[in-house]
């Protein structure tokens, strides 16, 4: 299960809503080894795409050293989908390299209703899990 904050729930919904209609995409950090995402990191989508999603490699290198640097780890992997369901695709999936992380998506495809799930990818296997805001 992911338990996560409204204000960070929120910062999440608000970078889709933002970035759209190309993909919006970042982490939330927490301290290494306690499940808890804490800190909201939102990044630049490379691509600019509205069908896919890749960090800036320089950026990511940074972000990656500040978590090193605090004792974090990416609790949360987050992206959108613009067009489709909140469900991992293809490449989504052959892209999830961090067997620990909670990986969100969130669906801007009806602006009305923003669809938001979580999984967890391991080995190439998705399992949704439940989401509690707290």
């Amino acid at each position: 299960m992911l338990r996560i904050d409204r204000a960070v729930y929120e910062a999440i919904i608000t970078h889709a809503r933002r970035d759209h209609p190309d993909e919006a995409c970042g982490i939330v950090a927490g301290p290494a080894g306690s499940d808890r995402p804490e800190r909201f990191v939102a990044m630049e989508n490379a691509e600019r795409s509205p069908t896919f999603y890749r960090f800036d490699s320089m950026e990511q290198l940074r972000v990656w050293r500040e978590m090193d640097d605090q004792d974090e780890e990416p609790i949360v992997i987050y992206h959108s989908h613009t067009a489709t369901e909140a469900y991992p695709s293809r490449t989504d999936i052959s892209l999830a390299w961090e067997p620990g992380a909670h990986y969100v998506l969130a669906s801007t495809r009806d602006p009305e209703r923003i669809e938001f799930r979580s999984y967890r990818i391991i080995d190439a296997v998705v399992t949704e899990e439940p989401v509690e805001i707290v």
